[in-house]
């Protein structure tokens, strides 16, 4: 195991150690196979019933802590009458979602989705129940069963304006299995996206090891091609969270 690989497992650990503090059987099982629908399914059933309302369950932190981050995507839009195209990839039951299709002044249509139906189910019938009003009338929102490994089986290529990854790429890291997936996803978001679009990751991996992998997986030589970059976001409970930013670049 690299250096960079034992930092990133024993910081997943005390991360999601951290977030399932109040399910602490779920631990184990999450930390070691967070790529597994099962494991998503088990653990929003069982986070679900213990409690009669419904919670947002959000990994890391919520929307607003990351709200200055992802607004300055929403202000051009490629086509002045098509709704900016968003997705939330990885959602679980997260307002992320959610939230940017409330503040968003720019008309959006915004997707949230996850492997898990379970946490699509939960949400679909929390916003049935809690209607959320959009900031612009025009906006939509959608909660959709998908695996974000096959993007390309659900979106034509060059449609999305901004894909959200808030701790999906750093689950699919440290699971036992998960590292391929994690390059797939990575690459059938850079297909998806328009060229003037961008691809947020929202983590808690230093980035000496997260630029490196971006930079690694987000090349194929005359296939695809990136640009990343970085902005800290800020310290959470002693953990330090990052953005990082990935915009496809022109093959040459």
């Amino acid at each position: 195991m690299s250096l960079f690989s034992k930092s990133l497992t024993m910081s997943g650990r005390r991360t999601v150690a951290a977030c399932v503090r109040h399910h602490s059987s779920l631990t184990t099982e999450l930390i070691e196979n967070m790529d597994k629908k099962a494991t998503w399914d088990r653990f929003y059933t069982e986070t679900s019933s213990r409690t009669a309302t419904f919670k947002n369950f959000e990994w890391f932190f919520g929307f607003d802590a990351v709200r200055d981050f992802i607004m300055p995507f929403l202000q051009t839009k490629s086509h002045p009458d098509a709704l900016l195209q968003v997705l939330d990839m990885g959602c679980g039951t997260s307002a992320l979602g959610p939230g940017i299709y409330r503040h968003s002044p720019a008309p959006v249509q915004v997707t949230c989705a996850d492997i898990s139906p379970i946490a699509v189910r939960l949400m679909r019938e929390h916003v049935q129940t809690q209607a959320i009003l959009p900031h612009n009338l025009s906006s939509k929102l959608e909660f959709v069963e998908l695996d974000c490994t096959q993007l390309q089986r659900h979106y034509r290529s060059s449609v999305m304006d901004l894909i959200v990854d808030k701790g999906t790429t750093d689950a699919l890291l440290r699971s036992k299995e998960g590292k391929m997936k994690a390059g797939l996803v990575l690459k059938q978001c850079l297909k998806v996206l328009r060229s003037s679009g961008s691809l947020l990751q929202f983590s808690d991996e230093d980035p000496d090891a997260r630029l490196l992998w971006l930079e690694t997986e987000a090349q194929e030589q005359g296939v695809m091609a990136a640009d990343v970059g970085v902005q800290e976001v800020g310290e959470l409970r002693g953990v330090c969270y990052y953005c990082y930013q990935v915009t496809p670049r022109p093959v040459i």
